[in-house]
C-alpha cells in the first residue's frame, strides 16, 4: 500500500490535519473558503496573505483525498457554532428587528 504524504501538512492522531508552518491554522479552515465562496487556490491566497499557495494547495490536495474526515470535522464545527449561538441571549435589537420582522 502506498502511504501519501502531504508536504506543508500535519496529522497527529485524532487531531485535525493542519499546516506544518502555521499550526493553529486547520486545514478545514482553508476548505471552508473553497466550499463557501468558491474561491480558487490563488483566491484563498489573496485573501489569506500569510498562506502560500504550496501550503493552500496541499491544505485541498488533502482534503480531496481524505473529504469524509474534513467535511464530519466542519459538520462538527458548524453544529457546535449552532448551539452555542441558539442559547444566547439576543439584544434589544435582535428582538425589536425580530419583531418587526426585519430578521
Amino acid at each position: 500500500m502506498l502511504a501519501l504524504s502531504y508536504p506543508h501538512i500535519e496529522k497527529s492522531g485524532n487531531q485535525p490535519a493542519r499546516l506544518q508552518r502555521l499550526p493553529r491554522i486547520r486545514v478545514a479552515q482553508i476548505v471552508m473558503d473553497y466550499l463557501a465562496y468558491g474561491w480558487s487556490v490563488e483566491e484563498i491566497c489573496r485573501q489569506h496573505l500569510y498562506l502560500t499557495p504550496a501550503e493552500t494547495h496541499a491544505a485541498m490536495g488533502y482534503y480531496f483525498d481524505h473529504q469524509k474526515e474534513i467535511d464530519q470535522e466542519i459538520k462538527e464545527e458548524w453544529e457546535q457554532v449552532q448551539g452555542s449561538t441558539s442559547q444566547s441571549v439576543r439584544s434589544p435589537f435582535y428582538i425589536r428587528m425580530k419583531a418587526q420582522g426585519v430578521l
